[in-house]
């Protein structure tokens, strides 16, 4: 069962001048324990759409059209008091950056206490004590809970925001681009951490990037966009070894391997558009594949 529907969810961002269409139909589900990874450029609508499940746009932006069922649950129907509710306890988003997320002025400690007092009833003195605890999971240790953001290095910081995201035990966590300014080593830390949590806790994750090295390392299906739309979904395995998109192969191209023969680095050649599409008669199981920029309704199976 998918605890995560997304069905034609369609973004605008209006302005008295014009309207620009950041999510255009798009469609996807997760299933309990799965990560979907969500791959593409900046401005392609990867955050958009993490914005609108959370129902955290702001205007100009507006749903203008499709639905977001969470667990059977309609999400555009919530009001404020359910909405406060099923925020962190049942999905919770990690963004990009852990620094615009964490209070400059206030303790890590007393941060993860009133995330945990908000939404359960807990005495302070048990909250610090869970808080402490939080900290140990994601290896950052107790000791750092009367710290400040500042004095905690980026990996750190990024660490507490994964706490803090999971200090309720949701049932999905949305990653948009986590590890973003990371070095490459903490990067790698740091997915670890979420691959090991994830199968401890068995919460599903839309892990959003346009690094698709790391997209394919940590992802169970991935799923391509562009300008707005979804062009192609398929197991990871099928997207390294089998994209049918041109633009998924041109993401594929556009970063070395670290091992084998050189190869040479490629992007979209000149007059190559998104929507064009290889001949689908023979698509790859567990396919979805945009042609002419539109998506096939269901999977060929």
């Amino acid at each position: 069962m998918s605890v995560l529907e997304v069905r034609d969810l369609t973004v605008d961002y209006v302005s008295d001048e014009r309207s620009v269409r950041g999510a255009d139909r798009v469609s996807f589900s997760i299933a309990q324990g799965e990560i979907l990874g969500l791959a593409g450029e900046s401005g392609c609508g990867k955050s958009t759409c993490a914005n609108a499940i959370m129902r955290l746009l702001k205007e100009p932006a507006r749903i203008t059209g499709g639905s977001i069922l969470f667990d059977g649950q309609d999400v555009l129907s919530m009001d404020a008091a359910r909405l406060r509710d099923w925020r962190w306890r049942e999905v919770a988003m990690v963004f990009q950056s852990a620094m615009s997320s964490l209070n400059p002025v206030m303790r890590i400690g007393d941060q993860l206490v009133d995330t945990l007092r908000a939404h359960e009833r807990i005495s302070k003195r048990d909250a610090w004590r869970r808080a402490g605890e939080l900290l140990e999971m994601v290896r950052v240790g107790a000791d750092r809970l009367r710290s400040y953001p500042h004095q905690l290095s980026g990996g750190q910081r990024q660490r507490v925001v994964i706490a803090m995201a999971c200090s309720l035990r949701p049932r999905l966590l949305i990653l948009d681009e986590p590890t973003t300014a990371l070095d490459v080593v903490v990067q790698q830390d740091i997915l670890q951490q979420i691959r090991d949590l994830q199968q401890e806790l068995d919460f599903a994750v839309l892990f959003i990037t346009h690094d698709m090295s790391l997209m394919l390392e940590l992802s169970d299906r991935i799923g391509i966009m562009v300008a707005g739309r979804i062009v192609e979904v398929a197991p990871a395995a099928v997207i390294r070894d089998g994209a049918r998109h041109p633009y998924t192969r041109a993401l594929l191209g556009a970063f070395p391997p670290i091992s084998g023969p050189r190869t040479k680095l490629s992007g979209l050649a000149e007059g190559v558009r998104f929507t064009d599409v290889p001949d689908l008669v023979e698509v790859a199981p567990g396919h979805l594949v945009a042609p002419s920029g539109a998506l096939i309704e269901e999977e060929t199976r």
